[in-house]
């Protein structure tokens, strides 16, 4: 593993661009696949301090609208549930198995049923129940507005993001991989291929294929390719609070209104309170906390749906960028249809950790089988980007 560009890998078979979860998985399958060539993973951010990967909720659920996003999150479960075997006994990525609550009111209530049906045809463990059924079950829960809500019983929780990235990086070093540290700044493109990378610190890296991994920056690297991509950051907050009541059996609960909750240890973890459309794309340097949205718009749900939230105590917080596909808030997957070398792991909306893993098999499959075997991902293929037709996904958290 080296840190800079080596004298013979001048060019590379495969580029990655960005070196999070996503551009790691895909790296990780490669190998796992049988690729043998020379692969670049770059990272602008080795730290990964602003990383969309280690700043989300870290969580996983099978609860969507779509059989497909269901799916790649059931592969991810899969994989949590071997982890140890994949990545060695000492493997641990904190898995808490505690579930999703969605609750829905009366207008949200058909969504709802459609989402429940579509999740059980996919074999998830999610029980839709009434409001009356939900407060038996969790006391602590207000039905004020509610009409029913989604449970995941198993199959859904939270991890620690940070533990999983490490876990793909480090197996990464018995890869032959090279970790390349820069800011990509321009993409060489002749006809239908593009045929170099160019590094901010002046290097020009050849390349046999890209893969565009680059998380919330995504869109401005196609466009360095030359190619639309409607992926721009999107700013969220997540707040930590103090509470006197500790509700060890709290899933990770989604308020109608967005505004989501669960528990951390002896605290409590919140947010959801951007407007989901029209806030527009966050400044790339911007990651300071907006805490008015913590007073005005999260505690006063909070209150209402969990009555004993009534007294709690914020202690800190943090904001992060996510990447958001501005046409219908889902992944693009797979190879430009026109640029065939180029290829798309972008615009997961706030899915993309849980998703990752399944993502980079999936790729890996396609660059060295010609074809996906174990997820097929032709729906989130770039041709809907092209023709403007949305692939909607309903259950955005």
């Amino acid at each position: 593993m080296r840190a800079g560009v080596s004298e013979k890998h001048v060019r590379y078979d495969i580029v990655i661009i960005g070196g999070a979860i996503v551009g790691s998985s895909v790296a990780y399958y490669l190998r796992e696949e049988g690729f043998t060539g020379s692969i670049a993973l770059i990272e602008r951010d080795p730290q990964f301090a602003h990383a969309a990967t280690t700043l989300s909720m870290a969580s996983i659920r099978q609860q969507f609208s779509i059989p497909e996003n269901i799916r790649l999150s059931q592969f991810t479960l899969k994989l949590f549930r071997r982890l140890k075997e994949t990545f060695g006994p000492d493997a641990d990525i904190g898995f808490r198995e505690g579930g999703y609550l969605i609750l829905a009111g009366e207008a949200g209530l058909p969504i709802l049923k459609a989402n429940h049906e579509a999740q059980v045809a996919e074999g998830a463990d999610i029980l839709l129940e009434d409001a009356g059924q939900l407060t038996r079950r969790f006391p602590w829960l207000s039905d004020e507005g509610i009409a029913a809500g989604a449970y995941g019983r198993s199959g859904e929780g939270w991890f620690d993001a940070h533990a999983m990235l490490t876990l793909f990086r480090k197996a990464l070093r018995e890869k032959k991989i090279d970790f390349l540290t820069a800011d990509v700044t321009a993409i060489a493109r002749l006809g239908d291929h593009v045929t170099a990378v160019t590094l901010d610190n002046g290097e020009m890296l050849q390349a046999g294929l890209v893969v565009n991994a680059a998380g919330p920056n995504a869109g401005k690297v196609a466009a360095l390719a030359g190619l639309a991509l409607p992926v721009e950051p999107r700013k969220r907050n997540v707040f930590v609070f103090e509470a006197r009541e500790r509700y060890t059996d709290m899933p990770l609960l989604v308020d109608p209104s967005g505004i989501y909750v669960r528990p951390e240890g002896s605290v409590y973890l919140t947010g959801g309170a951007e407007p989901e459309e029209g806030d527009g794309p966050a400044d790339p340097r911007d990651f300071d906390v907006d805490w008015p949205l913590f007073e005005e718009v999260i505690w006063p749900v909070l209150a209402t749906r969990i009555p004993a939230f009534e007294a709690i105590k914020p202690t800190r917080a943090w904001a992060g960028h996510y990447d958001y596909n501005t046409l219908d808030q889902n992944a693009v997957i797979g190879p430009h249809p026109e640029v065939t070398n180029f290829l798309f792991a972008n615009g997961f909306s706030g899915h993309g950790l849980q998703q990752a893993p399944a993502v980079g098999k999936a790729l890996a499959e396609l660059i060295v089988h010609g074809g996906y075997r174990t997820i097929d991902c032709s729906a989130f293929g770039y041709g809907r980007v092209a023709e403007g037709r949305a692939f909607r996904e309903l259950n955005v958290i």
